[in-house]
């Protein structure tokens, strides 16, 4: 049935002579696939921070508004891990559009619940501050409803890329589908500025105007994409291949249940715990610098605010060769092994920190130059964990162990950029959140290289599937 989520049936496999062409004309479709699903749900995930200044217009504070956007970040995390494992078990091809269609509806809607909130509290005559502060629950509310399922955007596109590549080009792959970050958030700031222009300078047209399009995007994510080799009559992309990870047998092509799930390869999973700890470090980093990044540079290094914006831009456009880079010498010089590189990545990213902490003021260029290696680098350790992840368990259980590591990072990483450093800034200043920085990236090598073991690849006495 359509509306069954469950994974597509296998087909019977097609003759020989058709399963080259057709696997090479798949792959390159589900994978463009993934990168307009993954790039929509980004249209609808961050457009509560520019409709943030036209809140502050009509009077709510800042810290009403961050706590309604910590929302989005909280419910994220959790389903992640979540829907994750329900990603597992269900159909790609339809798991990942749906998520996106609800990700628009719930972004539609938040303008019209913000309204509603507010006229129904003038109807019963409830007080300004008490209206104001039923409107923020409201906010929250359902900015944790559009991280729930926004949570189910990443686990069907990992699920995709264990089953249709193998490891050896998993790494250039991931780094290249890792763009739909950028591509997203890209197109969605010109949406935005777009749909003010079109409804007359109306703050919810930020939300609602890229919900189209990105309804769109899911329309065209479903035409594009394919549950797995098998449901489309072609052999496990490790038969066709001849590269099985280790201990590959048979049982990786079934479908699992939760607790098999769960108990067996995730949880049990002594390298995943290892690399899910790593993440939340390289979270706290990655948010730790850039969250921070325009307040540092305008009280320490001098800089004007546009110029400090300046700066945050290139560190992020910095991302996309870094990646690229990362994930090609993960599959060319580490033959596979994504360790080398995340631990490589980080010892650079510390050296960068320390010379974005340590040269004096004066210097723009240099100072302006470190912020924009710290974000050449630090992404790549971002995608690899991912991917590493995904490795780590049967490919049945891909989107679960993805979503562990995602837990440890938006949970424990992301919040302790915006809280514990801002604490620790209060109370030991700038130098104090800059030692945590670097104490950060050598905790993040030490847990990442716990998992720096040999991986056996193009092995022929591995059982085949049947």
């Amino acid at each position: 049935m359509f509306f069954s989520l469950k994974p597509a049936p296998h087909k019977p496999q097609l003759p020989e002579d058709k399963i080259d062409p057709a696997y090479r004309r798949l792959r390159e479709q589900v994978f463009i696939g993934t990168i307009v699903g993954y790039s929509g749900y980004y249209l609808v995930r961050n457009n509560f921070s520019l409709a943030m200044p036209h809140l502050v217009e009509q009077g709510y504070s800042k810290t009403q508004l961050g706590i309604a956007f910590s929302a989005l970040a909280l419910s994220y995390g959790i389903s992640k891990f979540l829907m994750g494992n329900v990603s597992d078990r269900s159909n790609v091809r339809k798991f990942l559009p749906l998520g996106l269609l609800l990700s628009a509806a719930v972004c539609a809607f938040l303008p019209f619940g913000f309204l509603l909130s507010n006229a129904t509290c003038a109807f019963f005559g409830i007080s300004e501050s008490a209206t104001m502060t039923l409107s923020v629950v409201a906010l929250y509310c359902v900015l944790f409803l559009l991280g729930w399922v926004q949570g189910m955007g990443w686990a069907p596109c990992g699920r995709t890329m264990v089953h249709w590549f193998s490891g050896s080009e998993r790494g250039l792959r991931m780094a290249f589908w890792n763009l739909s970050h950028n591509i997203g958030s890209g197109l969605m700031a010109l949406l935005t500025m777009l749909g003010l222009f079109l409804f007359a300078g109306y703050w919810g047209s930020i939300f609602y105007f890229p919900a189209m399009i990105a309804s769109v995007f899911a329309l065209m994510a479903f035409i594009l994409l394919r549950d797995t080799p098998q449901s489309c009559g072609l052999p496990p992309i490790e038969q066709y291949k001849n590269e099985y990870p280790e201990n590959y047998n048979a049982s990786f092509e079934e479908e699992m249940t939760p607790r098999e799930i769960f108990f067996k390869y995730v949880f049990n999973n002594r390298l995943l715990w290892y690399i899910a700890i790593a993440n939340a470090f390289i979270y706290m980093i990655r948010y730790g610098v850039i969250t921070w990044a325009p307040t540092y540079l305008v009280e320490v290094k001098g800089y004007a605010i546009d110029k400090a914006g300046w700066a945050y831009f290139a560190y992020e456009w910095a991302a996309i060769p870094g990646t690229l880079l990362c994930g090609w010498m993960s599959d060319r010089f580490f033959r596979g092994h994504r360790a080398p590189a995340t631990v490589l990545y980080l010892a650079l990213v510390a050296v960068a920190i320390a010379v974005y902490w340590l040269h004096p003021p004066g210097s723009a260029w240099m100072v302006t130059a470190s912020l924009v290696a710290i974000g050449f680098l630090i992404y790549g350790p971002v995608m690899m964990i991912g991917l590493h992840a995904l490795e780590l368990v049967p490919k049945k259980a891909a989107g679960t162990a993805a979503g562990l590591t995602g837990l440890f990072g938006y949970l424990f990483g992301t919040m302790s950029a915006n809280i514990v450093i801002g604490w620790v800034v209060d109370h030991f200043g700038w130098n104090g959140s800059f030692v945590l920085l670097i104490a950060s990236c050598f905790a993040a090598m030490f847990f990442v290289s716990l998992t720096w073991r040999p991986k056996r690849t193009n092995v022929s006495d591995i059982p085949k599937p049947v």
